[in-house]
């Protein structure tokens, strides 16, 4: 019985892994492309219309993408970090995995709540004064966001190959 729990533990622990790399893959990603692109820029400056409203889910938004995976980060990291508490050498990357995690998801609150709103959503962009600083804040926490992915994917991953290296 002991062993069977024990296995359990160690699938989960897995699964909880694999969840974590993919979501955290998804993230780290989709961050980056919207820099690229630069995705700010674009929703910023678009008028509404009947075809193309303002709205987290209207064209050109990349709120689609990320809600249906976005949610599932940080729990995602905190689980693995709980069930692969037992395995020192994971320890470490799963804190860091862990603690970035927390951090992106944040970070990523504050740009929902406070700079979302204003930059794409409203019913008219805003004018150029008020769009520049805005969109400099966004794109100064979109860094640690993209930071934040970045580490915890590399960490996660880390702890994913210690743990396929060393059953």
């Amino acid at each position: 019985m002991n062993d069977d729990s024990h296995l359990r533990r160690v699938v989960f622990a897995d699964r909880l892994l694999d969840v974590a790399e993919f979501t955290h893959a998804h993230w780290f990603f989709g961050n980056l492309y919207e820099v690229l692109v630069k995705v700010p820029h674009r929703l910023a400056s678009s008028e509404a219309s009947s075809e193309l409203p303002r709205s987290p889910f209207g064209a050109g938004s990349p709120g689609r993408y990320y809600a249906p995976i976005a949610p599932i980060n940080a729990p995602a990291a905190i689980g693995a970090l709980v069930a692969g508490w037992d395995r020192p050498s994971t320890r470490v990357p799963l804190i860091v995995a862990a603690a970035s995690s927390a951090t992106g998801a944040a970070a990523t609150a504050y740009v929902l709540r406070f700079l979302n709103p204003k930059l794409f959503f409203s019913p008219l962009p805003p004018g150029e004064d008020q769009r520049r600083p805005l969109l400099q804040r966004w794109y100064r926490i979109h860094a640690v966001r993209l930071i934040a992915s970045a580490v915890a994917l590399a960490a996660i991953h880390h702890a994913r190959t210690d743990r396929l290296r060393n059953p």
